[in-house]
C-alpha cells in the first residue's frame, strides 16, 4: 500500500509560469482549486488579467484528493434549509445545486477535458430505518418544491443498486455525475490558461494589505516569489485557506477527509459491488463515501480522523476505512490496498456554502464535501459579479451571496480548529441515537 494519492497517477498537470510575477494584474486569484481556476478562466474571457497565486502546485489540494463525485444537493437537508431561509431562497438555493452539474459538465465538453466525467447519478443508502422512513419525505418535498425527481429504493430492490446488504433502502438523484478529479483540475488549468490567465506555483500569499498605487485603492500582495499590485482579490483557498485572511480563516473549518483505493478488480466483481456505476454515500453524519474508479478499484473515503492529513491521521486511517469497507462489501476481504491519502475539507459553521465580499475581498468557500460542483460554479459565478461591478451590468444569479456567515460564538476560534476531537465524538454520538 503506498501513501499516495492514486488519482495522480493518472494525470500530466500543464506547466505553470516561470516568468516573475508580473507588477500589477487586474485580479490575484489565491488558490489553484476549482475554484481559484474556474474563476480565471472566467475573468480572463472576460478581458481582466488574472494571475492565479498557488502556495505549492496546480490542484495540490483538496481539488486532486477527493472521491470525484460531482453532487446536486447541499450537505444540510431541505427541510432543514427550509427553516433557515424560507421556501423561495431555498427554491433558488437547490435550483443552483442542480446548475451546478451543467456547468461542469458545460466547461469539459467545451474544454474537451478528458476526466471521465459520466451522468452516472448518485445514490445515498439509509444506516438505519428511520434514516430511510425520511427519504420519503425528502423525495416528496423536493419533488413538489424544487420540481425535482429522486427516486426512493426499497431495501428489496437494493442489489438492483448495490452489492451489500447493509443498509435498510436508499435514494437516487440521477443527475448527479462522476469524474477524475485530478485530470478535471488539470483540464481547468489549461483552459484557464488557454483564455489568457497566469498560473503561478510555488507563490505563498504572505500578507494582502490595502494600498493605493497612482491614486486607486487596491492591493498590496506579498508571496514567496515576490509582491505584485493587483485592483481586486479572489480568495479561493477552502479547507486551505491561511493567515494571510484572517477573517475568512476564523469562519472556516479545515477538517480531514480519507480515501482508500483497492486494487483493479475483476469486471464481475465490480458489476456485483455498483450494478450501476453510482456515486455512493451513507446517511451517517460520520459518513462513508465510496465508487468504482474507472479502472474498476474500489475507491473508499470518510471521515476516519477529523483532523487535516499527517502520516500518522494517514497511516490510522487506512486501517479503519479497510474495516469499514469490509462492513460494507465483505467480498473484498482479500482485496488489496494499493493507496491511501487525505485531504482537507473546508465546513463553515452553518454547513453552508459562502461567496461574496470580506474587508473588501471577493471569496467564495464552505463546500462541505460537495466542491467538485459548487467550486466550479462559484468561481464562475463571483468572476461574472466581478466583472459585472462599476459597469451598470445586472449582477448574476447567486443565492449564496449575502446570506449570514457566522463565525464560532464570542470569538473563541482562530482557525485551529482545538475542537475538532470533541466534534468528532458529537457526531458519532448523534449517528449512534438517531
Amino acid at each position: 500500500m503506498q501513501q499516495r494519492n492514486y488519482w495522480l497517477t493518472t494525470v500530466e498537470f500543464p506547466a505553470s509560469s516561470l516568468q516573475p510575477l508580473p507588477d500589477v494584474v487586474d485580479v490575484a486569484v489565491i488558490g489553484s482549486g476549482f475554484t481559484g481556476l474556474s474563476a480565471a478562466r472566467t475573468l480572463a474571457r472576460h478581458g481582466a488579467r488574472a494571475a492565479v497565486l498557488e502556495a505549492e502546485t496546480i490542484g495540490w489540494g483538496a481539488s486532486s484528493r477527493n472521491g470525484g463525485m460531482v453532487l446536486t444537493g447541499l450537505k444540510l437537508g431541505v427541510n432543514h434549509l427550509i427553516s433557515m431561509y424560507g421556501r423561495e431562497l431555498t427554491r433558488r438555493m437547490y435550483a443552483a445545486s442542480l446548475d451546478t452539474i451543467d456547468c461542469v459538465e458545460h466547461i469539459v465538453r467545451e474544454e474537451n477535458i478528458e476526466c471521465d466525467f459520466s451522468r452516472c447519478g448518485h445514490l445515498e443508502v439509509a444506516c438505519k430505518q428511520k434514516h430511510f422512513d425520511d427519504y420519503a419525505r425528502q423525495a416528496e418535498v423536493i419533488a413538489r418544491e424544487f420540481n425535482h425527481s429522486l427516486r426512493v429504493v426499497e431495501k428489496k430492490d437494493l442489489p438492483e443498486e448495490i452489492g451489500s446488504t447493509l443498509y435498510f433502502g436508499g435514494m437516487v438523484d440521477e443527475v448527479s455525475a462522476g469524474c477524475n478529479p485530478a485530470r478535471y483540475v488539470a483540464g481547468l488549468a489549461r483552459a484557464a490558461q488557454k483564455s489568457g490567465a497566469e498560473v503561478f506555483e510555488h507563490a505563498r500569499v504572505e500578507s494582502v494589505q490595502r494600498d493605493s498605487r497612482q491614486g486607486e485603492l487596491g492591493w498590496q500582495i506579498q508571496t514567496s516569489r515576490g509582491p505584485l499590485w493587483a485592483h481586486e482579490v479572489f480568495v479561493a483557498t477552502s479547507g486551505y485557506t491561511g493567515s494571510a485572511t484572517p477573517a475568512l480563516r476564523k469562519r472556516i473549518i479545515p477538517i480531514g477527509s480519507y480515501i482508500i483505493t483497492s486494487e483493479p478488480l475483476p469486471e464481475k466483481l465490480a458489476h456485483q459491488l455498483s450494478p450501476r456505476n453510482r456515486m455512493i454515500y451513507d446517511s451517517k453524519n460520520y459518513l462513508y463515501y465510496y465508487r468504482l474508479t474507472p479502472d474498476r478499484r474500489m475507491l473508499f473515503g470518510g471521515r476516519a480522523a477529523f483532523f487535516p492529513e499527517t502520516d500518522q491521521t494517514i497511516r490510522r486511517s487506512a486501517e479503519l476505512l479497510r474495516r469499514g469497507m469490509i462492513a460494507v462489501y465483505p467480498q473484498l476481504a482479500d482485496a488489496r490496498i494499493d493507496y491511501v491519502w487525505g485531504g482537507t475539507l473546508d465546513f463553515a459553521f452553518d454547513i453552508m456554502p459562502h461567496a461574496g465580499q470580506l474587508d473588501g475581498m471577493y471569496y467564495a468557500v464552505g463546500y462541505a464535501g460537495h466542491g467538485v460542483a459548487m467550486a466550479t460554479y462559484q468561481g464562475q459565478k463571483i468572476a461574472e459579479l466581478m466583472a459585472s461591478e462599476g459597469k451598470g451590468n445586472s449582477k448574476p444569479e447567486n443565492p449564496f451571496v449575502g446570506i449570514p456567515f457566522p463565525g464560532m460564538p464570542l470569538g473563541l476560534y482562530n482557525g485551529k480548529p482545538w475542537f475538532l476531537p470533541l466534534a468528532g465524538a458529537w457526531y458519532k454520538f448523534l449517528d449512534w441515537v438517531s
